[in-house]
């Protein structure tokens, strides 16, 4: 049995991230580390390099990604030990290209029409691996002198809910949980709580639990204990597995930090993992 913390959700460059997959597990592990999961928004680019670093320096890494699902707010579901290589997953990952470019577009104009300077093309600059995020336009307007932080462009213009948010999802969760399943893989929803649908969470989850759900994210940057209590609980009445993770992004959001997210209030034991390897069938 390994030792240690995990971290099962952290972003590379190939997505929204700053490090590059090898700068990403090389830190991890420089971090003690035993385990991360690369789980870039939308692509499994990165996926490769990082396994083969994870070799190199002695740390395991788990094959992932975390998709955006259609929800009357924002529904994201991570996958953990998928075959990058399945047709089903690549050809989801060509129809969400698209929307994200339709999507990039929008959210420039929301923000142009609140007032800030900021163009697509800015946007792509900061996206090394040619996936434009939110986290781009964050960064943006924090370059440009609009927000003080990353974190207040999110709470200010960014989040679910916010003026400048826009979703124009087209996967829905059922599709995504039975395409990770069919890549040899198990689903996780990701932080709850940015869902914000308060008393009706329990429902939609008991909905995803239909479509096949997994598991959820237990452990998480964000959380205050009884967040993390609530969803740990809320795991166990319907039988799932729980994860945790970061939700690491390094520059693109410098307050969090790989392993122990804010302040240092996360520490994924590597029972977590071992749990959802032996749900997916993983030695």
């Amino acid at each position: 049995m390994s030792a240690g913390c995990v971290d099962l959700h952290t972003h590379s460059n190939c997505s929204d991230g700053s490090m590059s997959p090898s700068e990403l597990v090389i830190h991890a592990a420089q971090c003690g580390l035993a385990a991360i999961a690369l789980t870039d928004h939308d692509t499994v680019s990165g996926v490769a390099e990082a396994v083969a670093q994870g070799r190199i320096s002695g740390i395991e890494v788990v094959p992932g990604i975390e998709f955006s699902a259609r929800s009357k707010t924002l529904t994201h579901i991570l996958g953990y030990y998928i075959d990058i290589n399945n047709s089903g997953i690549v050809s989801i990952l060509k129809e969400v290209v698209e929307k994200r470019k339709e999507r990039n577009v929008r959210t420039a104009e929301l923000l142009r029409e609140l007032g800030f300077d900021v163009t697509v093309e800015e946007a792509a600059k900061l996206a090394v691996g040619g996936i434009i995020g939110r986290a781009h336009y964050a960064k943006l307007l924090m370059d440009k002198g609009y927000t003080s932080s990353v974190k207040e462009s999110f709470d200010k213009y960014l989040a679910s809910g916010k003026p400048a948010y826009f979703s124009n999802q087209k996967l829905e969760a059922k599709r995504i949980i039975e395409a990770i399943h069919a890549a040899g893989g198990v689903a996780f929803l990701a932080h709850p709580h940015q869902m914000k649908l308060g008393d009706g969470l329990e429902d939609y989850v008991n909905e995803l639990v239909s479509y096949g759900l997994d598991g959820i994210e237990g452990y998480y940057s964000e959380y205050d204990e009884a967040m993390q209590n609530e969803y740990q609980a809320l795991a166990k009445r319907y039988g799932l597995m729980i994860s945790g993770g970061t939700d690491f992004h390094c520059d693109m959001k410098p307050h969090i930090s790989i392993g122990t997210g804010i302040d240092g209030n996360v520490c994924v034991p590597y029972s977590v993992l071992e749990t959802i390897k032996k749900s997916a069938g993983v030695r």
